[in-house]
């Protein structure tokens, strides 16, 4: 099993690796506590790491097509981004090694990318050629040890035949805040009764492909419509998915990066009352029985390492990959 070197290597050809801010840290790569603090010196330093990999999400986005999809990190940049600390806990932490993730809203590279580099098969849906494209270079660029899948398309066409997963994972677009594309089958183009209703049903589509007993995370935020009220968007997510039949299990609050946030405060405040929004929502799900659903994602650790019990996940003490690329992942497919 090789030994994935987001730190880089010593002079020895050693693969470096940070040094854990305390015992939990140590354990799980950063603490599973319901505050994910994004701002952190321990957090940033891994983000650097995945990003000095080569991974740019942006990179197929829509020029200035600043709004929350994807958007688990928002930098300086006019695109948002999804976090590759975020993704790589939520993998670490809510998967089996070697399992399958399902992502039926792909956007950019770097979930496909992660997931890769962690050992896992990925498959994630996206309707934009241009996305599709951008994201299978990044793969043969980096080269993760199993080969991302994304498929073009409608994932309420594409879900059906999607892998089952161990691991349904996502990021939703948030309304038309984002727009993708002038496709009326895209999320981003519908207005807001037609966008719940299409996005609840994509959720039914991918609970459905949920194994038994295996868990899903999306991370999503609430917005607000155009007299400034909030839709209440994290309440629609959590409402289809326990009609589709997970239950809401975990739910952390992502503290992200200030960025322009203190520029903007004063000026939205003041005339407003409005808080600046300065984090996202992280909702898991459980499909079936949680205990077996934990038990699958303690059931494989690396070499020289123990397995542990009860809420005890993967230790942390390096970024582990799976076995040797996948026959039937050779590049990522267009349908």
């Amino acid at each position: 099993m090789a030994e994935l070197a987001i730190f880089g290597t010593d002079l020895f050809g050693e693969v470096i690796k940070p040094k854990a801010s305390g015992p939990v840290a140590e354990r799980f790569t950063l603490p599973p506590f319901t505050i994910l603090d994004a701002r952190s010196g321990d957090w940033q330093e891994r983000k650097r790491g995945w990003l000095s990999m080569g991974i740019k999400s942006e990179v197929g986005r829509l020029e200035n097509s600043l709004g929350m999809s994807d958007a688990a990190s928002l930098g300086e940049k006019d695109t948002s981004i999804f976090d590759p600390t975020l993704c790589e806990l939520a993998i670490r932490w809510f998967s089996p090694e070697g399992g399958q993730v399902v992502d039926p809203f792909a956007g950019g590279s770097v979930r496909g990318i992660v997931a890769g580099a962690l050992g896992r098969q990925y498959w994630g849906c996206d309707l934009r050629h241009e996305q599709i494209a951008a994201n299978q270079l990044q793969a043969d660029d980096i080269a993760p040890v199993v080969r991302p899948i994304w498929v073009c398309g409608d994932s309420m066409e594409t879900l059906t035949d999607a892998p089952d997963a161990d691991f349904v994972f996502s990021c939703p677009p948030y309304g038309d805040l984002e727009k993708y594309s002038s496709d009326p089958r895209d999320l981003s183009a519908m207005d807001w009764h037609a966008f719940v209703a299409a996005y609840k049903r994509i959720i039914l589509r991918a609970v459905g492909k949920m194994k038994p007993d295996s868990f899903a995370c999306f991370v999503v935020g609430d917005f607000r419509d155009g007299r400034g009220f909030y839709r209440n968007f994290v309440s629609e997510t959590i409402d289809g998915f326990e009609q589709a039949g997970a239950r809401l299990y975990n739910e952390a609050i992502l503290a992200t990066a200030i960025g322009t946030a203190s520029m903007r405060v004063a000026s939205m405040f003041v005339p407003s009352r409005k808080l600046c929004k300065v984090h996202q929502n992280v909702l898991v799900f459980c499909k079936g029985d949680w205990r077996k659903a934990a038990d699958k994602c303690n059931a494989k650790v690396g070499a020289g390492d123990t397995a542990v019990q009860g809420d005890m996940l993967l230790p942390a003490n390096a970024i582990v990959t799976g076995a040797e690329p996948a026959g039937g992942a050779s590049g990522g497919r267009t349908g």
